[in-house]
């Protein structure tokens, strides 16, 4: 018997393609015209941001701010290395929720193997999401002493370098939520390819509309 099938294949492939050819479009539109993406605007308003808080010395806004984003950035990368260990855990001890999931698979390849290689394929993406937390908590931590030790004439500590590391922050902090609207197409593959082809259209349409608002 086969690991997977061909149509399992077919609609896995299509689902790829359609969410990466979304995020590459995204890519090109936030390189040419950021102003007419979501992340753009807000990078240009950190930007803004840095700038006024320098200027009028709003020290203790700034720290509040960040703390916010290091506190939400912690507790998303809890979250997401919990779900990873737990996605691995259960991919080594298939039995009921394999058999629920085989029962609503349709189309695709209804394999133990296979439903374990989609758990820790699951595991890892929630792993990669993890990282990226982390690494925002990192740039936002360094923001911090950053922005606090202001000189005009020191360009490791100049407006432009604060707006860098923070917008890096921020970046990680995006592909770190990417993780979580991914996770959403990958746990739906758990139930056959059809689930994981409608809920990646699902969430590149409202992905769509989201990436063009502030």
């Amino acid at each position: 018997m086969s690991i997977i099938s061909l149509p399992e294949i077919m609609l896995v492939f299509l689902a790829a393609i359609v969410t990466i050819a979304y995020h590459l479009h995204l890519y090109t539109k936030v390189r040419r015209e950021p102003l007419k993406t979501a992340i753009g605007i807000t990078n240009h308003a950190r930007q803004m941001w840095v700038k006024g808080v320098i200027k009028d010395k709003r020290d203790i806004m700034a720290v509040q701010t960040l703390r916010n984003q290091v506190m939400a950035a912690t507790f998303l990368a809890s979250t997401a290395i919990l779900i990873s260990l737990g996605s691995f855990s259960a991919a080594f001890r298939p039995g009921l929720f394999s058999e629920i999931s085989h029962a609503l698979n349709l189309l695709g390849t209804k394999s133990e193997t296979l439903w374990m290689l989609k758990l820790m394929l699951l595991g890892i993406l929630f792993f990669v999401t993890f990282f990226n937390f982390t690494l925002a908590i990192r740039y936002y931590n360094h923001a911090g002493f950053m922005i606090n030790t202001f000189e005009e004439n020191d360009a490791t500590v100049s407006g432009e370098s604060v707006t860098r590391v923070v917008n890096h922050a921020a970046l990680h902090y995006t592909i770190g939520m990417r993780g979580f609207y991914l996770s959403v197409p990958m746990a739906l593959w758990l139930f056959g390819p059809i689930w994981m082809l409608a809920g990646s259209l699902v969430l590149i349409t409202v992905l769509y509309r989201l990436d063009r608002e502030a």
